[in-house]
């Protein structure tokens, strides 16, 4: 196994990793849709988009989504599953977000989203949370037409960010997105927010931390091979 070393470049996964779910959650509790109602839909959703990706098929975030709620709460009028996905405009920064990003943009470490939505979306979330300043690029499965965690997104952002995919860091909260991008080749490093326990099915990662901010002062730390 290759020893890591310390990224030119890094990517950093959007939902749930950078922004809070929350307030798509308080949408669907007005609607009252039945428990875990966010843990149902949100999962219903990244199974449909890895299903696409390993079919070789593709379809966007925003019609997965509706299909994945339309499921998961058929109750919901077309209507209200709109002001459902309408929330995911209004998602708030996690509060090591800014830390982290501010971090590497002190060590002088270009910094991409990499999501399975739309970049414009992502864009406007980034601004929104005043963090626009401190990501160069927004990256987005749409330039690819596959869902994470199939190698292309990683890849791709590899190339957009002009570093070998071994330079490349990405951080994320979810399990499969850190082995993705490491069976693409990349530096990953992984908080437990989510989670709690990194799931013994996939690959750890190179670095994992208590939030954001020690993630990225893990993979600052390793070794630079140029040095």
């Amino acid at each position: 196994m290759v020893a890591a070393t310390r990224p030119r470049a890094v990517t950093v996964d959007v939902v749930e990793t950078l922004v809070s779910l929350d307030a798509v959650a308080a949408v669907l509790n007005e609607f009252d849709v039945g428990p875990h109602a966010l843990d149902r839909f949100f999962s219903r959703l990244l199974r449909d988009g890895f299903a696409l990706a390993a079919s070789g098929t593709y379809k966007p975030f925003r019609e997965v989504a509706d299909g994945a709620l339309a499921t998961v709460a058929p109750v919901l009028t077309a209507r209200q599953r709109t002001d459902v996905l309408a929330a995911f405009a209004r998602l708030d920064a996690h509060p090591d977000a800014r830390p982290a990003l501010e971090r590497l943009h002190r060590a002088g470490v270009p910094v991409a989203t990499l999501t399975n939505g739309a970049a414009a979306t992502t864009t406007a979330l980034l601004e929104r949370a005043g963090l626009d300043s401190l990501v160069d690029r927004a990256i987005s499965i749409d330039d690819v037409r596959t869902w994470k965690p199939a190698p292309a997104p990683y890849r791709h952002a590899a190339d957009v960010m002009r570093v070998e995919p071994g330079r490349l860091a990405h951080v994320a909260v979810h399990g499969w997105d850190v082995h993705g991008a490491h069976h693409a080749g990349l530096v990953t490093g992984w908080t437990p927010r989510l989670e709690g326990t990194f799931p013994a099915t996939f690959e750890p990662p190179d670095v994992a931390g208590a939030d954001l901010m020690e993630v990225v002062d893990r993979l600052l730390a390793l070794p630079d091979d140029t040095a």
